[in-house]
């Protein structure tokens, strides 16, 4: 499990704060450890996070990744297939982990990694150089931008950097996890999808770590949302998708909104153009490090656009 592995030197701090790497003097000691503790738990089959720079490895977890990395690096030869977007923001200790795990649950994937960070001032970026170090430039690409600017501009931003035939968007938190990745893959190809969404409201869908208002607030949102613009996909607010790039370009240009209400829009529209949704159910876990930034006036935001989409779609 995560918490036995606290002793990375890049994944977790050093012991006496002195010899540790930049990551690791960035990252709290002991209160983060306890909370890491309590909520790994939440993270459904429990992963074996491992530093690939880390020697000690039981079970052969970390050169298991180790090796997932250099073959994607050979498969590759030239552009990856798949791009995967990650915006951050004061995300220093969630994305070194959630780099490690979507290595390690796509072994045989030709993939690059796009992390767009927002002028993060608690070191995100630092980690991210820390990360491309060992996995490499090519794999691990940092497209800063200076300042908070949405969420919608974030996909953009990434976009325009994508080398990949597919677009995955996901959040860096740790709630949207790695593991379902392959299954995101494998319907698409099944099914020739233009867009495949991780769904919460489905058979063998759900949420973890919620509190009961949470829950109430999520799922009102989504049963208004359906009842009023019938949008084709049964959670609308979730941002864990693959897209076909050219369907992303499409639909992402005909969006005006941002922050969280960006994510209903894009389905909305998507579906009024036509385009083929299929959806894969994921259990959505709250975050494990940091502070949820969803609130009172993304709410709010989210109430006018589903206004304005009732009034323009």
């Amino acid at each position: 499990p995560i918490e036995a592995r606290l002793d990375c030197p890049i994944l977790t701090p050093a012991g006496d704060g002195k010899s540790a790497s930049p990551i690791s003097r960035r990252l709290p000691s002991a209160p983060a450890q306890r909370r890491l503790r309590r909520r790994s738990r939440q993270i459904a089959h429990q992963e074996e996070v491992i530093c690939p720079r880390c020697s000690a490895r039981p079970g052969g977890g970390g050169a298991a990744a180790t090796a997932a990395m250099e073959k994607g690096g050979e498969a590759d030869g030239g552009r990856p297939e798949y791009s995967i977007i990650v915006p951050t923001y004061n995300e220093r200790l969630n994305v070194a982990l959630i780099v490690y795990l979507i290595f390690k649950h796509l072994p045989d994937a030709k993939f690059e990694i796009i992390i767009v960070d927002d002028g993060s001032p608690d070191g995100t970026q630092d980690i991210v150089k820390q990360l491309q170090q060992v996995y490499g430039e090519d794999r691990v690409l940092l497209r800063a931008r200076p300042r908070k600017l949405g969420l919608g501009t974030a996909y953009m931003h990434g976009l325009k950097h994508a080398s990949g035939e597919f677009v995955v968007i996901m959040d860096a938190d740790l709630s949207h996890h790695p593991k379902y990745l392959p299954s995101f893959i494998r319907k698409q190809k099944e099914t020739g999808a233009d867009i495949v969404t991780g769904t919460r409201y489905v058979s063998n869908g759900g949420v973890h770590g919620w509190n009961l208002m949470r829950k109430l607030t999520s799922r009102g949102a989504n049963v208004l949302a359906q009842t009023l613009l019938q949008p084709g996909a049964s959670d609308l607010t979730g941002s864990f998708r693959l897209y076909k790039r050219s369907v992303l370009e499409d639909v992402i240009s005909s969006c005006v909104s941002k922050g969280y209400v960006f994510q209903m829009e894009m389905i909305v529209r998507a579906t009024r153009k036509g385009y083929h949704i299929e959806e894969v159910p994921i259990t959505f876990v709250d975050r494990v490090f940091g502070i949820s930034k969803l609130g009172g006036s993304e709410i709010v935001g989210y109430l006018k656009g589903l206004v304005y989409l009732l009034l323009t779609t």
